[in-house]
């Protein structure tokens, strides 16, 4: 077995807890009102807008033996540069404040997760990243596109307001590939880390989802 076999199966009762959460649970069956959608494109604002710092981060900090990586990680902060404005444009054009969200501070969970991962790839081990990769990656191919196409079909927005998470569940499905590859070929030293972050990054997330808002019977759908 493959390290990234390894990495998923061991990760995968973290990953079914996880899709477990009523909020997810509602977004994939298209019971999301407006302001819960608002409500989680804040959160993802907030944890996106650091993943190219933390890219940087994770590649400044790697060891001699693992300077390999240095191409795939810029590979990746290419690709990843920009992304929190498709999230704001999202917010703008489902009706909602984008700028209030630029300058708003991030919820409790999202900080503390963004917290983590900065201190794994600066006190610990900086390969720890790829642990969040392995959870925010393998949550979009499994549900982001579909959350998509039931948010529009629910709340009767334009697919442009949705660009974050269509966008995402396709190019991370790219993704897999790669990141299977790059699993396989890290040492074996660093595969504890790489599951241990796996396995806490799969709570932190989950603490995002369960910090967000619980539904009211009240709220309007559209």
């Amino acid at each position: 077995m493959g390290f990234h076999d390894r990495l998923v199966t061991e990760t995968k009762a973290d990953q079914e807890a996880l899709f477990a959460i009523p909020f997810i649970q509602r977004a994939l069956g298209g019971n999301l009102t407006l302001s819960d959608y608002h409500a989680f494109l804040g959160q993802a604002y907030h944890h996106v807008r650091q993943t190219v710092p933390l890219l940087m981060a994770t590649g400044a900090a790697l060891p001699e033996r693992c300077r390999w990586l240095i191409a795939p990680i810029a590979e990746y902060i290419e690709e990843e540069i920009g992304h929190e404005e498709w999230i704001l444009n999202d917010i703008a054009r489902s009706g909602g404040d984008a700028e209030a969200v630029r300058v708003s501070k991030p919820g409790p969970a999202c900080e503390l997760m963004v917290a983590y991962a900065f201190d794994v790839v600066h006190r610990h081990n900086p390969l720890g990243f790829f642990g969040m990769v392995h959870v925010l990656e393998g949550a979009s191919v499994r549900g982001a596109s579909a959350a998509a196409s039931r948010i529009v079909g629910h709340l009767g927005l334009p697919s442009e307001a949705t660009t974050y998470l269509a966008s995402h569940g396709e190019l991370d499905q790219d993704h897999v590939g790669f990141f299977r590859d790059l699993m396989n070929r890290v040492d074996d030293e660093d595969h504890g880390w790489i599951v241990h972050t796996a396995h806490q990054f799969f709570r932190l997330y989950g603490d995002v989802f369960r910090g967000l808002p619980a539904p009211d019977s009240n709220q309007e759908t559209t």
